[in-house]
């Protein structure tokens, strides 16, 4: 795999992982009669942090796979 697909896959995982925690506490909270902004950010602090904090690792992978990459061709290394 090359490293421009090596970081585009990091990339769309960050997607994935930072999507994953609202449709998480969408889920949490769809038994709820009526919905609110503050219910919402409730629900959100309960899912928690780390679902961020991992799609900010993958997204910093990801930039730094295609820096790589990017760097190499332009330097003709790639």
């Amino acid at each position: 795999m090359s490293r421009r697909a090596t970081g585009v896959a990091f990339c769309a995982i960050a997607a994935l992982l930072y999507a994953a925690r609202y449709l998480a506490a969408a889920i949490w909270g769809s038994g709820v009669s009526s919905w609110s902004r503050e219910l919402f950010e409730s629900l959100l602090q309960y899912v928690g942090a780390p679902l961020v904090t991992l799609s900010l690792l993958a997204l910093a992978a990801g930039v730094a796979y295609l820096a790589w990459a990017e760097h190499e061709a332009w330097t003709g290394r790639g």
